[in-house]
């Protein structure tokens, strides 16, 4: 499913506009976006947990020329299924 059809989908099982479920999926997403960037965790009982993690710096290396790269340490957002989502799909 992508996001047009996931907006379809809001806007039939909500009974609105396909406008209006599109601004409410974005209003929803900017919501957990800009917690995510305070360092917040976003919970939504039965579905999930959405958190930031930090991911120390590490040494890599290129494929192409085997040349070792230092990669920086960074923040990367995590999500982690709640019992009722693993319970629909299993």
């Amino acid at each position: 499913m992508n996001k047009s059809e996931l907006i379809e989908r809001i806007a039939k099982e909500a009974d609105l506009s396909k406008a209006s479920a599109g601004r409410a999926l974005e209003a929803a997403l900017s919501a957990v976006r800009t917690a995510l960037r305070k360092g917040q965790t976003v919970t939504l009982v039965g579905f999930g947990t959405f958190s930031v993690t930090k991911r120390a710096s590490r040494t890599g290396r290129n494929p192409n020329t085997g040349e070792k790269l230092k990669i920086k340490a960074s923040k990367v957002p995590k999500f982690r299924p709640g019992k009722g989502l693993k319970d629909a799909v299993n």
